[in-house]
């Protein structure tokens, strides 16, 4: 790892400048390729972060870097009080984009008041507009309340408001071609994610985005416990309660490997996608 003037670099050169925020590993949803149809919401034993923690490891990451922060979950809507979190890392100025993926259910309720704290903008999970494919997909889900978080996104000045929609194969699949046609029709930015698999390391580059793409990676993921990993794709972490929020960054960045393999010890709804 190596520093310079407030920049984080990895071993191959990466700068390290984006944060991807886990603030709650609990979902008002159980999407059939994220989370088991029944069984427990919470991931661990150790208590979440509290807001002041989280806080006080953005700013410290911020300081040395960091630049860019993406709140996720689980649904980071879910978590209580959380437009005061927005507002408290609004706060910290040098974070030039502050964003939040949610599935969007509870977005109609919350946008104005996110905005308002000073979110940025969002990415919406949507991965069919057909409320019977919509709710097969999401085991729970009303496609309509994503529509309306959607509309009320686009009103409260969330922008660019992003679709983030997994597929299987391919975006010409019924669903996305769906959700294709959706975010033409309304001006709005999409993005295909094939279905990954940590456990055998199969993930693909984003379409229409930069994820899954190892050489030029710029991530850290912070679990809502505590947790802090340099790759999603591997089970090295380090935990800040214990390391400390500087040091915990510094060894997550040095160990940060050239490009992801598998991981057994974690999912996708605690890591944050």
């Amino acid at each position: 790892m190596s520093r310079e003037a407030g920049c984080l670099y990895d071993g191959y050169s990466r700068r390290i400048n984006y944060l991807r925020l886990s603030v709650i590993d609990r979902c008002n949803l159980r999407c059939r390729y994220c989370r088991p149809e029944d069984g427990a919401e919470l991931s661990g034993a150790q208590p979440i972060l509290s807001f002041e923690e989280i806080f006080e490891f953005v700013r410290v990451a911020v300081d040395m870097g960091v630049d860019k922060v993406r709140v996720t979950g689980g649904e980071p809507l879910f978590r209580r009080d959380i437009v005061k979190l927005v507002g408290m890392l609004a706060t910290l100025r040098s974070i030039r984009d502050l964003a939040m993926t949610t599935n969007g259910t509870l977005l109609a309720r919350y946008a104005r008041s996110l905005k308002e704290a000073g979110l940025h903008r969002v990415n919406v999970s949507l991965d069919s507009v057909d409320p019977v494919r919509y709710r097969e997909i999401t085991r729970a889900g009303r496609v309509e309340d994503v529509l309306e978080g959607i509309a009320a996104a686009r009103e409260a000045g969330l922008s660019p408001v992003k679709i983030n929609c997994v597929i299987q194969q391919s975006p010409d699949e019924p669903d996305a071609a769906g959700v294709a046609e959706f975010a033409r029709r309304e001006g709005l930015e999409v993005r295909f994610i094939r279905e990954m698999d940590l456990a055998t390391g199969r993930f693909w580059q984003v379409i229409g985005g930069d994820g899954g793409h190892c050489a030029a990676c710029s991530r850290l993921r912070l679990t809502c416990q505590g947790e802090l990993f340099p790759c999603l794709f591997s089970d090295l972490k380090y935990d800040i309660r214990e390391l400390g929020n500087e040091e915990a960054i510094r060894q997550a960045v040095a160990g940060k490997p050239e490009s992801g393999r598998t991981a057994r010890n974690h999912s996708f709804d605690t890591v944050g996608g």
